[in-house]
């Protein structure tokens, strides 16, 4: 982390930090691979109650990231599948390569294990300029399942 005087925290959105958390903007070259955080926010009203888990990411006061999660989304929309879940990060420009995805990452399989999931989901734009490699890194592994032609990614909680 940059901070040495502080450790990364997560928020909850509240109208105090609402225009910090929307003002987050990842790189220009990455902006066709995550929806921003507006859209993040209006997904979250609309999915029922304790889904998802919008959260901005602050490092000694400042806000460097925006995660959402979710929690036992119905998968095929048909109840047969449940899953749990990394639905979005957003670090900003100027924030990344200093550990905030991991810590993001890292923060979202902490709160699926204190529910009792087993398993972290999330998915990517495949391609060069895609985060496969960050999330292959923390150790997810794929099996050839895609899902609104994104790769999905499990990561083993156990």
């Amino acid at each position: 982390m940059t901070s040495t005087t502080s450790a990364p925290r997560l928020e909850k959105i509240t109208p105090g930090n609402f225009e910090a958390a929307t003002g987050i903007r990842v790189r220009p070259d990455q902006e066709h691979a995550v929806s921003p955080v507006m859209q993040s926010l209006a997904e979250a009203y609309v999915h029922p109650a304790g889904v998802a888990w919008p959260r901005l990411i602050v490092d000694d006061d400042r806000p460097v990231g925006f995660l959402m999660a979710f929690f036992d989304i119905d998968w095929h929309g048909d109840g047969t599948v449940f899953r749990s879940g990394l639905w979005r990060l957003n670090i900003a420009a100027g924030e990344q390569g200093h550990g905030y995805g991991r810590f993001a990452v890292e923060s979202v399989a902490a709160e699926i294990r204190r529910r009792g999931g087993k398993q972290m989901y999330v998915t990517w734009h495949p391609g060069p300029d895609g985060p496969e490699g960050f999330y292959l890194g923390l150790g997810f592994r794929t099996h050839g399942e895609t899902s609104g032609g994104q790769t999905v990614g499990v990561l083993e909680l156990g």
